[in-house]
């Protein structure tokens, strides 16, 4: 399979996580708030984001290996390896983060979210709200 597909990314993280041996390997698990940093571009598709709102931020994880087909969950070399597909690691083919957040505040182009795991500097790729089961008909 060669085919190429162009992502352009839509903004960027700025978080005070930068180490990822550091960093919660989940939001829930004690991340930091961190902003999310849109281009000018977007900024019409921000509209209707409010305080309070629950969205899935769809990253690109730049700094993880795109070689990696199997993983010891969590990276846990007591548990059996495990093919990445069926595990949560930045490190896969398509190295694409995916992340629930809350939003904390809306300023302009810039977003502050809790429970964002990704570093500082991660190119955000898209935005999309949680719906519950009466929004997805």
């Amino acid at each position: 399979m060669d085919d190429a597909y162009l992502l352009r990314p839509v903004g960027r993280v700025a978080s005070p996580l930068t180490d990822a041996a550091s960093a919660p390997r989940q939001g829930d698990e004690g991340a930091p708030p961190a902003w999310l940093l849109f281009d000018a571009q977007v900024e019409p598709a921000l509209r209707d984001l409010a305080e309070g709102a629950e969205l899935l931020v769809l990253t690109w994880l730049d700094r993880a290996r795109r070689d990696v087909l199997v993983v010891h969950p969590r990276g846990d070399e007591s548990r059996p390896q495990t093919g990445v597909f069926a595990t949560r690691s930045p490190h896969r083919p398509n190295p694409i983060g995916l992340h629930r957040v809350r939003v904390l505040a809306v300023d302009g182009l810039r977003v502050e979210v809790a429970d964002l795991e990704a570093l500082d500097g991660t190119p955000i790729l898209d935005v999309k709200p949680v719906l519950g089961a009466a929004d997805e008909r």
